[in-house]
């Protein structure tokens, strides 16, 4: 690390930290209407640190939802350009009583901190605006540097895609460099060469007109939880494999290549079981625990409910019954393709005892990006650069729903270079990032810029 960048960094960690705690203080949930007001402060903070960290301009940007921060340093119009994209909102904190601290409140604990946010995606995108305070305050810019940060990723991005139409000219780059993904450990480094896709639907049963007396009318009327149940268990055969007519059809191989690189990840069955706290492994039959997660598609249910809940026992035989289910898709899978099988499913196979409603909720696409890019060659070498061996290329799990809209809409690649961990806990309870990843981020970012500039 050239010496500038090193004495910056260490004589600014302690400030470096703190400003990422002060954003993970600010409860911003886009998911739940009440937090309206705190996504707007938590959009001007962003504002007001793009500025402090040297940007030439920066504002908060209103959408038909939450607003986009956009913010630029440009040094140079010769220079390539560098669009960096991240996310302020977070996911819902609930359950509450879960956590061994406040969400809002960030614990620092054996080198982690805890927090909502923290490494989803606040504490991965604030490493890019300190990276820029650094290189500007050393004066070290190699390329122009531009920001957008959105404020309904966890929401599925609605309004975002009409943005960047709209703002095409201002959000011009020559790549699109994110950090809201994991790596496999400190020691096996590893780029994602791309994000799963999402359809995420609701499913509501309903039966008789209200709640029944379990006793009276059990036997002789439909249960909805029960008919649910079944329904979300048939998609499923003994081997784990989903059995929704057309589930699997337009899913694609990997290379031989790209499976050579995914054995060559390091994964202890028993360390990850142990770290769960789980006595076995579960997944489709016939693929490894790295393939179920990352190269093939998912059906998962992440919410069901109906009858009573409270303290004690009722007996009732509930009107209706509700499950939140989401499903990960994998490069050619179409999320519009997939949640119109899904919604058609779901409303053909009740019994004529029930009726039901299902509906979207949001969906994204699979992305892929191409080892042999200029990007992802100057990402690689960065890593290389700070972690002393180079990254291991590998597929994520998740989904950032925007990826193919960007690169539509802009024309140009996108770059993975998270350094959050498997096991930070996103979107549950405790979640966590290592104060050490944050600095090794601002540490490794500066590289990519140098890279990428080709100096």
């Amino acid at each position: 690390m050239p010496k500038a960048w090193d004495d910056y960094l260490e004589k600014n960690k302690d400030r470096f930290l703190n400003e990422m705690l002060d954003l993970l203080r600010i409860p911003s949930v886009s998911a739940k209407s009440e937090h309206k007001d705190d996504m707007q402060k938590c959009a001007e903070l962003v504002k007001q640190r793009l500025l402090d960290a040297g940007c030439d301009k920066a504002e908060v940007m209103q959408t038909d939802g939450h607003p986009v921060v956009y913010g630029e340093k440009i040094v140079d119009a010769s220079k390539p350009t560098v669009l960096i994209y991240g996310h302020y909102d977070v996911q819902p904190v609930e359950p509450l009583e879960l956590w061994h601290s406040g969400p809002f409140e960030p614990v620092i604990k054996d080198g982690k901190v805890f927090a909502r946010g923290s490494a989803d995606d606040k504490g991965q995108f604030y490493m890019h605006i300190k990276a820029l305070e650094m290189m500007v305050r050393t004066k070290t810019m190699s390329t122009n540097i531009k920001f957008l940060i959105e404020g309904e990723e966890e929401v599925g991005s609605p309004n975002l895609g009409r943005f960047v139409e709209e703002n095409k000219d201002l959000l011009k780059a020559d790549v699109i460099l994110i950090s809201d993904s994991a790596m496999l450990s400190m020691e096996t480094p590893s780029l994602d060469i791309g994000v799963r896709g999402l359809s995420y639907i609701e499913v509501e049963v309903t039966g008789p007109n209200r709640d029944l007396h379990s006793g009276t009318y059990g036997g002789a009327v439909a249960n909805p939880i029960t008919v649910l149940a079944k329904m979300i268990a048939d998609c499923f055969d003994k081997k784990n494999h989903v059995t929704i007519p057309g589930f699997y059809d337009d899913v694609t191989a990997p290379t031989k290549e790209e499976k050579r690189l995914l054995k060559k990840a390091p994964f202890n069955e028993q360390e990850y079981k142990d770290e769960l706290g789980i006595k076995e492994l579960w997944g489709e039959k016939g693929f490894t625990t790295s393939e179920r997660t990352g190269i093939r598609p998912t059906l998962e249910v992440n919410g069901f409910w109906g009858g009573y809940q409270g303290e004690g026992a009722k007996t009732v035989l509930p009107s209706k019954a509700t499950a939140k289910i989401s499903a990960r898709l994998v490069p050619n899978q179409s999320s519009k393709k997939m949640t119109e099988l899904l919604l058609d499913y779901f409303r053909s196979v009740a019994p004529p005892a029930v009726t039901v409603t299902a509906f979207e909720h949001h969906g994204g696409e699979p992305y892929i990006t191409p080892v042999d890019s200029k990007g992802y060659q100057a990402a690689s070498k960065a890593v290389k650069k700070t972690f002393g061996k180079a990254p291991i290329p590998v597929r994520g799990g998740g989904s950032i729903p925007i990826c193919s809209i960007l690169e539509r809409e802009l024309g140009v690649k996108i770059v993975f270079m998270g350094f959050g961990l498997d096991n930070d806990n996103l979107h549950s309870p405790n979640e966590k990032y290592n104060i050490e990843n944050y600095y090794r981020g601002i540490e490794t970012i500066p590289y990519f810029h140098k890279f990428f500039a080709g100096s």
